[in-house]
């Protein structure tokens, strides 16, 4: 299975599309997902390439690149487009009807890790700081973003878990299809050792 690396292409499309937001007055407004969108329905797509701040833009590409990598190695480019444009556009048409406005790829980016979830429970990453296994890091996730929606704080927690739901059904869909995914989803958890003792020496030495 050939990877063309679409996840890089995609967070370059996003860079592109910030300098554009920097660069031209009302590009943005003209674009973000509102109550606009259902009239303008491009905008369930467009909003998902928008972000509000540099910070909100590279922790995106950060997640993107990360994990959107990963993923595409398991079920290849095509399929990896799919998942993100699918959760970013489900988690939009979800999230306009509550947030008066909204964008970035968040929504889009939770489908991949929500699909990445089924296809590599397992798998070891870091998150707050501390190795575990993939879906205990999405529990985590979910947990921030339910904690958020009852603490709501500018973030688009409900956008978060649509795409992450929507990534989820992917990856049981593509389990049937990889056997590959569905032994790797069968091993047992395994972390790193020589990462463990570095985190142990880095916090309780």
């Amino acid at each position: 299975m050939k990877n063309y690396y679409s996840a890089f292409w995609l967070s370059l499309l996003c860079i592109a599309v910030f300098i554009v937001q920097l660069s031209i007055s009302g590009f943005t407004d003209a674009l973000v997902l509102n109550q606009s969108s259902w009239i303008q329905p491009w905008r369930f797509i467009s909003a998902i390439f928008l972000h509000a701040s540099p910070e909100h833009l590279i922790f995106n590409l950060f997640a993107l690149l990360l994990f959107g990598l990963i993923l595409e190695s398991i079920i290849g480019s095509k399929k990896l487009i799919l998942v993100f444009f699918a959760s970013g556009i489900i988690a939009n048409v979800i999230a306009v009807n509550f947030y008066p406005s909204s964008l970035g790829a968040s929504g889009a980016i939770y489908g991949i890790l929500g699909c990445l979830t089924v296809l590599r429970p397992k798998m070891a990453v870091w998150v707050f700081n501390l190795p575990m296994p993939m879906f205990l890091a999405t529990i985590l996730w979910v947990g921030v973003a339910v904690f958020g929606i009852f603490n709501p704080s500018g973030v688009g927690d409900i956008a978060h878990l649509s795409g992450i739901a929507a990534g989820g059904i992917f990856g049981l869909f593509y389990l049937a299809q990889f056997p590959a995914a569905k032994k790797e989803a069968r091993k047992k958890i395994w972390i790193d050792e020589r990462s463990m003792r570095a985190w142990e020496d880095q916090h309780f030495s």
